[in-house]
């Protein structure tokens, strides 16, 4: 074979974490620690923690290093220093000024109830505090961009197509289902969106394992991918761990922090959020190993349902 034909060596597999620090692991969050850690060491890979403290408003002192505290207790040790979204904003810029400069980007002045007047006026029905699609109203504006938002242009259609490794093919048309969306808030704060595509491609991410509910996201974030010439990671969405009500656990709906003050109880929580991923019967469950013999066994059973079954 030609060798400049050959397919390019795949980039060896790094996987990270990134959690806000807007309130403790709770066994949610703790179930997409633990699956994306499996799925890196199941690819022989790296695995990272990243603070995502950019909304830092939002953010709680100390948070962070109790986060970090609770990863270690249940034994998902990370491979590279630990990064903060906060110390990063001038990566953020220069990712943003680069849009600028190819006239992607606008300045927006609208409030939430004046977006939600311009649906209604167009005949949507916004409901209360789901996403709004943006109506495009300070596109033409021309308005300078500094104490406003700066949203970025969107085509009319958009289609985006990916693969997830659980779901399967997935399609969105941004331009029908979000619109134009913020890259920089009124207040100078960079978006997640913005922040953590800069930050996967900064660290060189190539597998993202996270949570169903940011399935939605992914979109908007290879839309920017593309847009900055950046690489795009695979990506694996994780099932959801629910409360009785059936809503995702979070913070928002009180859902309780995982302990960490014994060996029994951290076994039995890593246990418990093992089956929320689809795995199950793992050696040891009930105290009577190491967690780092119940990691391993949780590996074994990792790569049969999401390397062996899944064939990725």
């Amino acid at each position: 074979m030609d060798a400049s034909k050959a397919p390019p060596t795949p980039a060896p597999y790094r996987g990270r974490f990134a959690p806000s620090p807007t309130g403790p692991l709770h066994l949610g969050s703790l179930a997409t620690a633990l699956g994306s850690w499996l799925d890196a060491r199941a690819h022989g890979g790296t695995w990272l923690v990243r603070i995502e403290d950019v909304d830092t408003p939002r953010s709680i002192l100390g948070m962070d290093q109790l986060i970090l505290q609770q990863l270690q207790a249940c034994g998902l040790e990370w491979d590279e220093e630990v990064v903060w979204q906060s110390q990063r904003a001038h990566l953020y810029q220069r990712a943003l000024d680069e849009l600028i400069a190819k006239e992607q980007i606008y300045a927006c002045q609208c409030s939430r109830k004046q977006i939600e007047e311009a649906l209604w006026q167009q005949g949507a029905t916004p409901k209360p505090h789901e996403e709004l699609i943006y109506p495009g109203t300070c596109r033409e504006r021309g308005l300078a961009l500094e104490h406003r938002a700066v949203r970025i242009r969107i085509a009319k259609p958009c289609p985006i197509a990916f693969w997830d490794r659980r779901l399967g093919e997935q399609h969105q048309d941004l331009s029908e289902a979000v619109g134009d969306f913020v890259l920089r808030r009124a207040d100078g704060l960079f978006t997640y969106q913005l922040a953590v595509v800069v930050d996967d491609e900064m660290q060189g991410i190539t597998h993202i394992v996270r949570g169903a509910d940011l399935l939605s996201n992914t979109a908007r974030q290879i839309y920017l991918q593309d847009s900055l010439g950046f690489r795009r990671p695979r990506y694996l969405h994780l099932p959801l761990v629910v409360n009785e009500s059936g809503e995702k656990l979070s913070k928002q709906t009180q859902a309780a922090a995982i302990e960490t003050y014994s060996k029994e109880i951290i076994l039995a929580t890593l246990n418990n959020a093992a089956n929320h991923l689809g795995i199950y019967q793992i050696i040891g469950s009930e105290g009577s190993v190491s967690i780092e013999r119940w990691l391993m066994c949780a590996l074994r059973a990792w790569k049969e349902v999401y390397i062996n079954h899944l064939r990725c």
